[in-house]
């Protein structure tokens, strides 16, 4: 991986980013060519192998790195996909390599837009690490604390951070002044930087939330080495029950046997509102109460090979900088930082990478990391937000529990709580039988479509009524879902037939599905 020297230091002498996560990994190679040093401060010291970290809690869980966020890592870091896959990520087509049960059942198997790599969050890390250590100019400190900012001149005369004060790392624990021209706020939901403005003398930023008490808890799995041939997907999830009535709280739960490297699965259960099992002994317990036995019976030919992992930490917040008016020069934010979504929908990496894509596009036409600057940055970058946002909160405003500024009235959470699950089902049905609301739909789970903009599609709208009346008089070509109750079927519909269909296999790198927006995809 190469990069131009041509605009090195044209923007100044060193940029200083808060935090060595996958937020800070992607704004360190995003300023590279802009500052003659960028310094990472990590508050971890990383081992080579990169186990779990407290930085890092969310580390022991599945995370789905969405194709906006793999496209824009790599647009930052070239060739880190390919050097990913390399490391033993898997390249796979969910809609060919899922056992996915929503609705009445396990979904019929087929050919559709879009693919994902799939890998733990630690190789994620690990693979990034590796392509931040060939660039040029990036050097990280490790073990070192973020005291406050470096302030000059205030809110109204227009300040500027030039600097972050600094404890530990090799230079040891007295408290020092890192000297800065511009300064990347990467410290996660617990960052500090919102109060040291304000004592600083700038407003209190405004700050938007919502915790619907989502839980979830996974444990690490190894695949054994002979699969029964019923073991032919490599992805198994199950979706809640829609059916009303009694029944198992397991029937709640969004589950998922989720594949990594190594041969390995991490299994995991989530819910809204529901006590979720903390030992292994109930974690097994609920693995084989899910509503699909196929589950069960999986998990029961893996070998358990860690303990169970357990995290409520799942509110959206949101910090609105950009409502800030004379924001400081020489300081922006990204990850979650400005804006944690609820991680169980996997939005976090790609939304972080996404915003560091962002600054790298601006910095390349700046003459400066002035006011101006940092206020058009906020302004785009609340627009790139405000869509995830938005998608975010669609599930979890319909929950009575939530919590936050963003609760909505009781008679939109009864209705969302009703249609939510409903109308993804119906979404999801139409798209294995229009390509057309299939891209779309893959565009917004991938963020590179807003949900607003997917639901004002007239296509879109037609394509879901006319499903609705072909499903109305018996007249859908596929399969509305087979028996929960036995193995997922592994035939591979075309043309509305089935075909026999063998195990999944990997993609190449860099292979593309058909269909006409998998560029896109």
């Amino acid at each position: 991986m190469t990069y131009s020297g041509d605009l090195m230091g044209n923007l100044g002498k060193r940029a200083v980013i808060l935090g060595g996560s996958m937020a800070g990994m992607c704004a360190a190679g995003a300023v590279a060519p802009h500052f003659d040093e960028v310094v990472v401060l990590e508050r971890d010291e990383i081992p080579a192998d990169a186990e779990h970290r407290r930085g890092v809690p969310q580390s022991k869980h599945p995370h789905f790195l969405l194709n906006s966020g793999r496209r824009a890592i790599e647009e930052i870091f070239p060739g880190y996909e390919d050097a990913l896959i390399d490391a033993g990520a898997l390249h796979l087509m969910p809609s060919l390599a899922a056992a996915h049960c929503e609705g009445s059942g396990w979904i019929p198997r087929q050919e559709g837009s879009m693919t994902m790599v799939y890998a733990s969050r630690l190789l994620i890390e690990r693979t990034l690490r590796a392509r931040l250590a060939e660039v040029p100019g990036i050097r990280v400190e490790e073990g070192v604390s973020v005291m406050g900012l470096q302030i000059d001149g205030n809110a109204r005369s227009g300040g500027r951070v030039s600097g972050v004060w600094v404890a530990g790392g090799e230079a040891g624990p007295e408290r020092r002044l890192l000297d800065a021209d511009l300064v990347v706020d990467a410290l996660g939901r617990g960052s500090a930087v919102s109060d040291w403005l304000h004592k600083a003398g700038w407003p209190e930023v405004p700050v938007q939330s919502l915790d619907a008490g989502v839980t979830y808890t996974s444990q690490w799995f190894q695949k054994p080495a002979d699969l029964p041939e019923s073991w032919w997907w490599a992805h198994m999830s199950v979706m809640p029950t829609v059916e009303p009535g009694d029944h198992p709280p397991e029937h709640d739960f969004l589950c998922q046997i989720f594949p990594i490297e190594g041969d390995r699965v991490l299994v995991t259960l989530g819910s809204w509102g529901h006590p979720m099992p903390r030992k292994e002994d109930e974690f097994l317990d609920s693995v084989h109460k899910v509503r699909a036995p196929g589950f069960g019976r999986a998990v029961d030919l893996c070998e358990p090979i860690s303990k169970v992992f357990v995290t409520k930490s799942t509110g959206n917040k949101r910090r609105r900088y950009d409502q800030v008016s004379n924001p400081p020069a020489g300081l922006v934010h990204v990850g979650d930082a400005i804006c944690g979504f609820n991680p169980f929908y996997g939005q976090g990496m790609s939304a972080a990478a996404k915003s560091a894509l962002l600054l790298k596009t601006k910095l390349a036409d700046a003459t400066a990391v002035d006011t101006p600057f940092v206020t058009d940055y906020l302004a785009a970058q609340r627009q790139l937000l405000d869509d995830i946002w938005t998608l975010a909160l669609a599930r979890d405003q319909g929950y009575a529990n939530a919590e936050g500024t963003e609760v909505a009235p009781r008679w939109r959470q009864k209705l969302a709580y009703r249609a939510s699950w409903p109308a993804f089902n119906h979404i999801s049905a139409t798209t294995r039988e229009d390509q057309v609301v299939e891209e779309h739909f893959s565009r917004v789970f991938n963020l590179d479509e807003s949900v607003t903009t997917f639901v004002k599609n007239p296509r879109v709208v037609a394509g879901l009524a006319w499903f609705a009346v072909k499903r109305a008089f018996g007249r859908n070509r596929l399969p509305l879902g087979f028996d929960n109750q036995a193995d997922p079927p592994s035939d591979i519909w075309r043309d509305g037939k089935p075909h026999p269909g063998g195990r999944v296999q990997p993609l190449p790198k860099g292979a593309k599905p058909a269909g006409a927006m998998a560029k896109g995809a």
